[in-house]
């Protein structure tokens, strides 16, 4: 170490012991072709509180609203986006890279589901073979205009979300939790994650809130009293949707149809979305073909 240094090592170009490593030297550019506007990561603490789902959602609302979306899909070892949307073509490749595959309403996917022979097949790779896929998902592959990404992230704090926080320049992530009082621990450990790698946090999106009784219009708590708005004051956070248990978006995630399903919960968090985009600019998705 110098006996000038004043502790600023991106503004250094020496090497030393002693130099500390920012965030940002582990950015990943985009493919040279690529143009993302906004990148949200959709995480959890653990599995099963139905990430994918609200991230299939929300690519469907802002698609809605004229905004061209993209999922990419970090689950490498879980990956269930496909199946949402109904999707079984293997992506294309030219000369420049790795084309995503389009949804029925235009949303671009990568997945890895959608390079295996069978979509059954397991993924038995270590972590840094995972990590790995998910760079080369965001280097390799040609997102073409992209107003909103949505990256549907593994659960937990392993190497896949530790890369996708370092490797690509998230604008902000959503925490997705259930009703348990156990979450509130579970949901600690996200959100300190992304606090520690600097990523804003947007807020808490709660599933299986309730199940609403179509006979006599009741609400249910299925799983018991919600704790979210515990855990949201203690972490200083906002509390942006709360979804219901409903057969029938269940229905229609099974058969693929996510694209046709109509729901009212994620309006006031897609508006904060909009917020994000510049005033002035407008949507890519209105000058596509």
């Amino acid at each position: 170490m110098s006996e000038t240094c004043d502790q600023n090592c991106s503004g250094c170009g020496e090497t030393c012991s002693e130099r500390k490593t920012s965030p940002k030297d582990f950015l990943e550019q985009p493919h040279v072709m690529s143009r993302v506007k906004k990148v949200i990561g959709i995480v959890s603490g653990k599995g099963g509180v139905g990430k994918s789902l609200v991230t299939s959602l929300m690519a469907v609302e802002m698609n809605r609203r004229g905004y061209h979306t993209a999922i990419l899909d970090a689950d490498v070892t879980g990956p269930s986006i496909p199946k949402a949307f109904g999707i079984r073509t293997q992506p294309e490749t030219n000369e420049y890279g790795l084309l995503p595959i389009r949804t029925k309403t235009e949303i671009d996917i990568m997945s890895i589901n959608l390079l295996l022979e069978d979509e059954t097949d397991p993924v038995l790779w270590r972590g840094p073979i995972l990590a790995n896929t998910v760079k080369q998902f965001w280097t390799e592959v040609i997102w073409e205009d992209v107003d909103f990404m949505f990256i549907d992230m593994p659960p937990g704090t392993g190497d896949v979300p530790l890369t996708v926080f370092q490797s690509i320049p998230i604008d902000g992530i959503l925490v997705v939790t259930s009703p348990q009082e156990l979450v509130s621990m579970i949901v600690g450990k996200a959100v300190k994650m992304a606090k520690m790698m600097n990523i804003p946090i947007i807020g808490l999106v709660e599933n299986y809130s309730y199940f609403k009784c179509p006979d006599n219009g009741k609400e249910y708590r299925i799983f018991g009293e919600s704790h979210i708005d515990e855990v949201a004051a203690a972490h200083q956070l906002k509390v942006q949707a709360r979804l219901p248990i409903d057969p029938r978006l269940a229905a229609a995630t099974d058969r693929g149809m996510i694209e046709l399903y109509a729901g009212d919960w994620l309006h006031e968090l897609a508006q904060e979305l909009e917020g994000m985009i510049p005033a002035g600019s407008e949507p890519v998705g209105t000058h596509r073909n």
